[in-house]
């Protein structure tokens, strides 16, 4: 149902499990004690850096799982050729389907030396695409939790660029670890999106 591979101009997305990701490379990328700066590319998001080789392990068994039972498309993010860093694993970005919603969510992880180039924008195009041409869904989801600029910045770009909008605030939404925080909504309708890509 998902394609195992999406290009785009710069990026390379690949079906995130065994067969296209190393678990000692997930490890490496995203443990407290190998990733550059984890306690800020954790911060905002409802993950923690890998403790144990293991934790990166039950991460690819757990997305082979969903992606079977098709609740949703986990890629790994890798730079093209050209780009600093080419080949590497920048991230991981997900497409979660509540298909009873005809709604697809869309996450992102991304390495700290991968911030600030546009790739979330540029994933974010690719699986609006897969949600509303290929998988029929009518409505797209972003968000941030309360105080993520960084992110607030990059979702505002990519959801006005498809003509969504600002939603508001969902209180106690995110569980993080021993806390809730606040969500910021944001939502990218079929009509929306056609609309902006009519008039690209």
């Amino acid at each position: 149902m998902f394609p195992d591979r999406i290009e785009t101009e710069r990026l390379r997305l690949e079906r995130l499990c065994h067969e296209n990701v190393d678990v000692f490379e997930l490890y490496e990328s995203f443990a407290r004690r190998h990733a550059d700066a984890p306690d800020e590319v954790f911060e905002h998001v409802p993950q923690t850096p890998y403790r144990t080789m293991k934790d990166a392990h039950d991460q690819l068994e757990d997305a082979e799982e969903r992606w079977e039972d098709t609740d949703g498309a986990e890629y790994a993010v890798r730079p093209k050729a050209g780009e600093d860093g080419a080949g590497e694993l920048a991230g991981m970005t997900v497409l979660t389907c509540q298909w009873e919603r005809r709604t697809g969510q869309l996450g992102l992880l991304l390495g700290k030396p991968f911030w600030g180039r546009g790739y979330s924008g540029e994933r974010a195009r690719a699986l609006m695409e897969l949600a509303f041409d290929r998988l029929d869904l009518e409505l797209v989801t972003a968000g941030h939790n309360d105080g993520n600029e960084k992110s607030r910045r990059a979702i505002e770009t990519y959801i006005e660029a498809h003509g969504g909008q600002y939603d508001g605030v969902l209180r106690n939404w995110v569980p993080m670890d021993g806390e809730v925080a606040d969500l910021h909504r944001y939502t990218v309708t079929r009509a929306q999106y056609d609309e902006a890509v009519r008039e690209k």
